[in-house]
């Protein structure tokens, strides 16, 4: 099974680790390793592959179901039950793990040692598996759909709220289970604030128009931004878009195996600077995205990594002036030896109505 394949691979982990087991507390992790989706649990893995699910009553039907490949503890104080359960060497998620439930894990009377799991199954989580990506292709397919959808609608007249919510309704209707985030909608000089919240501002003939969206199948989420202009643009706003598509291109083309995270940060950056506008460009470049809408890796110049195959980031250059409007396009893309972007959808300056 699926789940089985991800909690062998975080063994070889531990066993590098020389601990005796792994407590894992952290929501979307414990999911990970599990596939339980509830909103209370925590998933004990010893070294020898055993794994514990412990949570509350509430979800015992759930549970069952979704992980009937571990053991099921039903249980009311999750991490007291897990600190009467485990002895030796531990390894915890202190980067989410909060001091009170430290000190229950590890304290007075325990008889567990506890240290550092450090990032250990985001590690493993920026490698998607088969299934993951057949989520994630599913979660772009029906994001784009939804825009492709909204684009044969008027915009000129309609406010920044009215149209995020019918592109919201559209990815529910074209079979999103969920919104990945909330819609990103700003038109006008609204469009040079990286993460404006939808208002009532009308849009108006002239107006760039950032849409920056996604939608969540399976519970893995899609991410993409798209720019457009309402009626014929100006001057200025065929130059802004030209830098950042071209920057973006650049910046997908070098999301390869192999290839230098750092890599990808300079060479997009480097094209938003030969085109002069890079003291506009105030945003990070990317980064993962999975059964977290941010997770690692993050795209920087200070990243020492490589890129391997199978990981899923996002490529989303921009450029903002302030009072004027700014532009983004952002896509999807699964790293190969060639990238693949899921999120299909032309990054040309379209004109709308």
């Amino acid at each position: 099974m699926t789940h089985a394949a991800r909690r062998r691979r975080a063994l070889e982990q531990l066993r590098a680790l020389e601990v005796d087991g792994l407590v894992v507390t952290t929501l979307v992790n414990v999911r990970y390793l599990s596939g339980f989706t509830g909103s209370n649990g925590l998933l004990l893995l010893d070294r020898d592959g055993a794994a514990m699910l412990l949570t509350d009553g509430r979800y015992q039907d759930q549970a069952a179901a979704e992980c009937p490949d571990v053991d099921l503890a039903i249980v009311r104080d999750l991490v007291g039950s897990a600190a009467d359960r485990i002895t030796g060497t531990w390894a915890v998620e202190t980067h989410t793990l909060s001091v009170d439930a430290h000190a229950a894990l590890g304290g007075r009377g325990a008889s567990a040692t506890l240290v550092p799991a450090g990032r250990l199954v985001e590690r493993l989580r920026e490698v998607k598996d088969a299934a993951e990506v057949a989520s994630l292709e599913r979660a772009c397919a029906v994001s784009v759909d939804a825009l492709a959808s909204l684009l044969t609608t008027p915009f000129e007249g309609r406010t920044e709220r009215d149209l995020a919510r019918a592109l919201e309704w559209n990815m529910l209707e074209h079979g999103a289970e969920a919104i990945a985030f909330e819609t990103i909608l700003a038109s006008g000089p609204n469009s040079a604030i990286p993460h404006h919240r939808p208002t009532e501002r009308v849009v108006r003939a002239g107006d760039l128009v950032k849409i920056d969206f996604g939608a969540r199948v399976d519970g893995y989420h899609a991410d993409c931004t798209r720019t457009f202009v309402v009626g014929p643009p100006d001057d200025w706003q065929r130059e802004v878009h030209a830098a950042v598509r071209a920057s973006q291109k650049a910046g997908v083309e070098a999301l390869r195996t192999e290839a230098r995270v750092a890599e990808s940060d300079r060479v997009a950056r480097a094209v938003v600077e030969d085109a002069g506008w890079l003291e506009h460009f105030t945003t990070g470049l990317g980064h993962g995205v999975g059964l977290e809408i941010h997770e690692d890796p993050f795209i920087g110049a200070s990243h020492a990594g490589k890129l391997a195959a199978g990981t899923t980031l996002t490529m989303e250059p921009g450029i903002y002036v302030p009072g004027r409007g700014g532009v983004r396009i952002e896509d999807t893309v699964l790293v190969g030896e060639t990238p693949n972007v899921l999120t299909t959808m032309t990054t040309e300056l379209l004109e709308i109505a």
